[in-house]
């Protein structure tokens, strides 16, 4: 195993290990119950409820659980395509995060800032 492999290796175990501690934490603490959509959970189908963190920062873990909801799988997934622009519909602001993200990020500004005369 190389040096890179080691370090990969370490951080995954690293995140595995910091993400099982907060998740004991977050089921001791909340119903388990989705905070979208209100699925209601028990220990057969528990995997399939996640903690999603509000900031989205994995690494802001305070113990009374404030950073962290409970959401399924599914409201967890588009929860997370809402904050990277995904399947929401396009707005001025993210079309031109998507511009940026290609190396273009004043390529449709003309077209953004003309918007409300169309």
């Amino acid at each position: 195993m190389d040096k890179f492999e080691k370090i990969a290796a370490e951080t995954r175990r690293n995140a595995e290990a910091r993400g099982h501690s907060y998740r004991e934490q977050a089921l001791k603490l909340f119903p388990w119950v989705c905070a979208r959509c209100n699925r209601e959970f028990n220990r057969k189908n528990l995997s399939e409820l996640t903690v999603h963190h509000k900031d989205h920062n994995h690494d802001n873990n305070p113990a009374d659980g404030s950073n962290w909801e409970l959401l399924c799988l599914y409201c967890h997934d588009h929860e997370h395509q809402k904050y990277l622009g995904g399947s929401t519909g396009i707005t001025a602001s993210n079309e031109l995060e998507r511009d940026v993200s290609k190396g273009k990020p004043f390529e449709k500004l003309k077209e953004i800032l003309n918007y409300k005369e169309k």
